[in-house]
């Protein structure tokens, strides 16, 4: 997919979705190459083993792979019986959807979910409360199609779609470990051939539908040997490794608390600073945390490739970047149109100039990207600080992209509201 950006409709306060299955899922992850910039989605999952459940733990535990280059594609059982679909797991998004056949269009790739298939596949009539939208939060535009069913459009900031209808359906895991009926999209439009697996806080998310506690991916640094697709690991449910991470707690925000800027359904972290080495640059702390507007929330973003920062943020790292290897920038150079901190050519010594760069948290946690890490090969010879100018995208947040947490466990507690972080080897873990 092109850069896939936040949608344009975030805000899901959905009352109706009761479930009673929790679920508990343990994936390791690989790397897939995507011709993409910023929010790229790319995420491939092979079921690997299972374990049975004992009565203190959820009833799911699965293991299986990912590939991930510029986004984490994971591959899901939907339907009964089960069709493999490859989605976007995204924590930025809220309504999961898939590929769904065309019967009378030209044939989708043969990896499209066929309705016709599944026996526990069902549609949503146009007189479900979904359809009929009465909250003024819920911006997901639906209407009645010719068939009397519920259809919707989702759109992203980079003019990227999916369109279709909305539908029920299971995750089939194995004979007996299937998830109740979720609400997803069924896309029969859209702009890529993947899915989205929606991860955030909201109510329609998959998380929220499956009841899943927490979840928890480690993703291996990018490989630029042609061929080669590292591996690392994702987790639904506890996670072995837990007893190393440092959490932060969640910035949560009530229903009541309406900000034009705000996402309230992001994973939104306390984050204090940034540094190069062990120079803290001059940025006020506030900037990190949302204003009276909503403006300068930092939320953690797997569905994005780059960090991108506020204007002011991002002007005070450019400030240093350009202090440190200014001469070597590359002049008129804009990546995906945000990020022009670049340069061509030989850049083996721009890493050791430029330094570790650090996020910082409160409670001393920090996210340290060595320096051997801290440019990004953007092909034709092109490598970019992955950072990039948030209002460039049309957001006025701060987001933690996924380049930026490469050999990082990261865990979202969703039950205890806070997010764990613990340096790891991602390319090792089995």
């Amino acid at each position: 997919m092109s850069p896939i950006l936040k949608p344009l409709f975030f805000f899901f306060f959905l009352n109706y979705v009761s479930l009673s299955t929790s679920l508990s899922l343990h994936l390791p992850l690989t790397s897939l190459p995507i011709s993409s910039t910023t929010n790229s989605h790319r995420f491939t999952t092979s079921l690997l083993s299972r374990k049975t459940p004992s009565p203190s733990s959820p009833p799911y535990n699965f293991r299986s792979r990912f590939k991930y280059s510029m986004a984490l594609i994971i591959s899901l059982p939907i339907g009964t019986p089960p069709q493999a679909q490859q989605m976007v797991l995204d924590t930025g998004s809220q309504l999961s959807w898939i590929q769904c056949h065309r019967k009378k269009l030209p044939p989708k790739p043969k990896t499209s979910f066929d309705p016709s298939l599944s026996s526990s596949f069902s549609t949503l009539p146009c007189s479900h409360p979904l359809c009929k939208p009465r909250i003024p939060d819920f911006t997901l535009p639906t209407s009645c199609d010719s068939n009397r069913l519920c259809h919707y459009s989702y759109f992203y900031a980079d003019g990227t779609f999916a369109e279709g209808n909305l539908v029920k359906e299971k995750i089939t895991f194995s004979n007996t470990e299937i998830t109740p009926p979720l609400i997803l999209g069924c896309a029969t439009e859209s702009s890529d051939d993947r899915g989205i697996l929606g991860m955030n806080r909201g109510r329609l998310s998959f998380v929220s539908q499956a009841k899943i506690s927490k979840f928890s991916y480690c993703i291996p640094p990018k490989s630029n040997r042609p061929g080669f697709t590292p591996t690392g690991s994702f987790y639904l449910g506890d996670n072995p490794n837990s007893k190393g991470f440092k959490y932060v707690s969640l910035l949560t925000f009530p229903e009541s608390q309406r900000m034009p800027n705000l996402d309230p359904l992001a994973y939104t972290v306390p984050m204090i600073g940034i540094r190069f080495g062990l120079k803290k640059l001059n940025i006020s702390g506030s900037v990190f945390r949302p204003d009276a507007g909503g403006s300068g929330q930092t939320m953690v973003d797997s569905g994005s490739e780059f960090t991108h920062l506020v204007d002011a943020a991002y002007d005070k790292v450019r400030e240093e970047i350009v202090t440190r290897v200014g001469r070597r920038l590359k002049k008129g150079y804009v990546y995906g149109g945000t990020a022009d901190m670049c340069f061509d050519g030989n850049v083996a010594m721009i890493p050791r100039l430029i330094g570790d760069l650090v996020f910082q948290f409160t409670r001393g946690v920090e996210i340290l990207v060595p320096k051997e890490r801290v440019l990004v090969n953007v092909g034709g010879g092109i490598h970019c600080v992955g950072i990039g100018r948030s209002s460039m995208l049309g957001a006025a947040s701060n987001i933690i992209g996924n380049v930026h947490q490469q050999n990082l466990w990261v865990e979202f507690d969703v039950t205890n509201r806070r997010v764990g972080f613990a340096r790891a080897d991602c390319s090792r873990i089995l």
